[in-house]
């Protein structure tokens, strides 16, 4: 997909690496210079077109499936070209590209290319799963074991969105307090971005459900007969179910949310509405009493009386104040 290339980073190097080379030495995943056999072979941004196709060539792997994870929108699932394995998964990535003003997080794809002699993982977006591999922070992690390292991305990879979840569940208390407080706009702003985000993550975990059934289905990393790794796609599985009911029941609490949120900004007009009126009611006899005794006409009652202002004052006053208390009696105000 050129399409892809073109939306994400298409720009120079600058300086900075593209590619990076890791192996594991006594223990330790250390970074190499230059690509070995069996090493890991991990592709971030800043993206280059020509470079990709120099590394398509190098790597002997299909152009579109390094350009095909560059794309936002591509969608989860596995190919198998020659003796060229290549999965797409997608996994959460906080929004600092303004794909979507109004979302906090987003789902991206990660690609993983295993081939012969090396396993590659490409990514247009820095995301939270690799980064924990480059840092060295998974246990018992060796690039050797290939099957073992995809199980264990989609590990890192259900771990994550179960970080993201807790994430917004603990945002959406913090705003709702606020919200019963003085609702703002900003604050209804934020519910529809944790709102819009989870709305990603149960399409994304739903796909990836899917992705891994048919992994397992068609045993694509030859586990049938590993019984601990077989195990650990089963444990992988049910995570995964639970982070997707998880971000239903969130989603659900949330839409619930808005909608009271709705009705409690609702109701406080109505009521803003009521008192305007009930206050307009009550001005409107002394202003009545005035607009008459403002007219020049004869026989008005009072006309000779040396206190007629002050008598129609009082009566004024005393009919708004008795008004007050009769709508006071109704609760209505």
């Amino acid at each position: 997909m050129c399409q892809a290339i073109n939306r994400i980073f298409l720009v120079s190097l600058n300086g900075q690496d593209m590619v990076s080379f890791y192996e594991k030495q006594d223990g330790k995943l250390l970074g190499i210079e230059s690509l070995k056999a069996n090493c890991w072979v991990n592709i971030a941004p800043p993206f280059n077109s020509v470079e990709l196709d120099k590394l398509s060539e190098k790597l002997q792997v299909p152009l579109d499936f390094l350009t095909d994870p560059l794309d936002i929108d591509e969608r989860t699932r596995f190919e198998i070209e020659d003796d060229v394995k290549f999965i797409v998964v997608n996994t959460p990535a906080l929004n600092k590209e303004g794909v979507d003003d109004l979302t906090l997080y987003i789902t991206v794809p990660i690609g993983i290319i295993i081939t012969p002699q090396h396993i590659i993982t490409i990514s247009s977006y820095e995301t939270a799963v690799i980064q924990s591999f480059v840092e060295d922070k998974v246990k018992n992690f060796n690039q050797l074991d290939v099957s073992l390292f995809v199980l264990q991305i989609l590990e890192q990879n259900v771990y994550t969105y179960l970080r993201c979840l807790k994430d917004i569940n603990v945002r959406r208390n913090i705003i709702e307090q606020d919200v019963y407080e003085s609702s703002k706009n900003q604050d209804l702003k934020s519910l529809l971005s944790l709102e819009k985000s989870l709305v990603y993550f149960v399409t994304a975990l739903s796909s990836n459900a899917l992705l891994k059934q048919r992994i397992q289905r068609m045993d694509l990393l030859s586990i049938q007969h590993d019984e601990e790794k077989s195990d650990l796609l089963e444990d992988i599985m049910i995570d995964n179910s639970q982070a997707q009911e998880m971000a239903h029941i969130y989603s659900n609490i949330l839409s619930n949310t808005m909608g009271a949120l709705a009705s409690m900004i609702s109701n406080n007009l109505n009521v803003v509405m009521q008192r305007l009126t009930l206050i307009t009611i009550i001005l409107m006899v002394p202003t009545l009493v005035a607009s008459f005794y403002g007219m020049n006409v004869a026989d008005l009652p009072l006309k000779d009386t040396p206190y007629a202002f002050w008598l129609l004052f009082g009566g004024s006053m005393i009919f708004s104040i008795s008004l007050v208390l009769f709508f006071r009696s109704k609760r209505m105000f």
